[in-house]
């Protein structure tokens, strides 16, 4: 997705290079850092090591309005200790959110080290969202809470190869082999084997197994299955 990182008033150049570097670990590339900034090399490009060509394009601007002017979806980030208005979402919330927006850009609107963002900076953005974080030590630095919604986003809107589940029919017959099998063996009762493989029932639907991972476990019950007719038919 277009993701924006916009950095208000960052005061170390070594946060903007580590924004930068964990931006493109997940796959992000646009910077944008607004108003007053600190002289960004060499320390930015050391901080950032290997991610000195997103310093190095980031884009400039004087105020919060010329960076999220074009943003499709703005989101404010706060701190619990900085938070004065009520809060809409946390990372793992405007990823869900978000993730399906498309080609439209979303900017993600990160605050001064000291500080984090004005009221007036808080109210341009359409949401805010705040990482949750123990009471006794809330506040994060700019780079690691960049990385947070970076790998909440990064890893919701990215697809994900669909898998061709197993057939009912088919689930049915292992649970039959399989069921046949633990009787033989002594595992469940003969004269009401349900009561405990419900349970093994219930725990081979959380699996969701698929047409391959089906075709294995009927595999392994089939080798264990010639086994047993092996030894019970050898003479001692």
């Amino acid at each position: 997705m277009p993701l924006r990182i916009v950095l208000v008033e960052p005061r170390e150049a070594g946060n903007v290079g580590a924004a930068a570097r964990v931006m493109k670990n997940f796959g992000f590339d646009d910077l944008w850092i607004v108003g007053r900034h600190p002289n960004l090399h060499p320390l930015a490009g050391w901080w950032a090591s290997g991610a000195d060509d997103v310093v190095e394009q980031a884009h400039f601007a004087p105020t919060l309005h010329h960076a999220v002017a074009d943003a499709h979806i703005t989101v404010a980030t706060t701190s619990d200790r900085e938070r004065t208005t009520p809060v809409d979402l946390t990372p793992v919330e405007v990823a869900q959110k978000f993730a399906s927006i498309g080609d439209q850009t979303l900017a993600l609107v990160f605050g001064r080290e000291d500080k984090g963002l004005t009221r007036e900076e808080v109210v341009q953005c359409q949401h805010t969202a705040v990482i949750p974080t123990s009471p006794n030590f809330p506040t994060m630095n700019l780079a690691q809470s960049v990385g947070v919604f970076c790998y909440e986003l990064s890893t919701t809107s990215r697809a994900v190869e669909p898998r061709e589940l197993a057939t009912a029919a088919r689930i049915e017959r292992l649970h039959e082999r399989v069921q046949a099998l633990l009787v033989e063996v002594g595992f469940l009762h003969g004269d009401n084997p349900y009561r405990v493989y419900d349970e093994l029932r219930a725990i081979s639907a959380r699996a969701d197994l698929d047409g391959r991972e089906a075709t294995i476990l009927l595999g392994i019950i089939r080798q264990i299955e010639w086994k047993l007719a092996q030894a019970g038919g050898s003479t001692p």
